[in-house]
């Protein structure tokens, strides 16, 4: 498998697990947690504009454009953030996302982002 299909897929894979943690998300009232005002409102509003983000990402990135992997950085970064929020919280001793498929989520997040970051450290994208 050459680089760009790799960037590709862990790409998708990555904002696959991220989009089923913020349904998970949405679950356990997350904007409770963070504090955010405007309820589910917001959140869907928020989470609409984060995959319209996130497809572009991707698009940019299936056509090899450079700024595919600021998006690629983009996708991993949001991914050590969701693992190193939540566990600070779950170490708080916080109640939500204590479901073993929540947890199982968290932990693929943390898998995947480290394995897109090495394939994104090295990536080239076409000029």
């Amino acid at each position: 498998m050459n680089q760009a299909s790799t960037s590709s897929r862990l790409y998708l894979l990555n904002s696959a697990l991220l989009f089923t943690h913020e349904i998970d998300s949405a679950y356990w009232n997350e904007w409770e947690l963070f504090g955010i005002p405007g309820g589910i409102q917001l959140f869907l509003i928020v989470n609409l504009a984060l995959i319209l983000v996130v497809m572009h990402g991707f698009e940019c990135v299936v056509r090899g454009q450079a700024q595919g992997r600021f998006y690629s950085w983009l996708i991993v970064g949001a991914g050590f953030f969701a693992v190193i929020a939540h566990s600070y919280f779950l170490l708080r001793g916080q109640p939500q996302f204590r479901l073993p498929v929540s947890l199982i989520l968290l932990a693929a997040i943390l898998l995947v982002s480290v394995a897109q970051a090495a394939v994104t450290a090295r990536w080239r994208p076409e000029l």
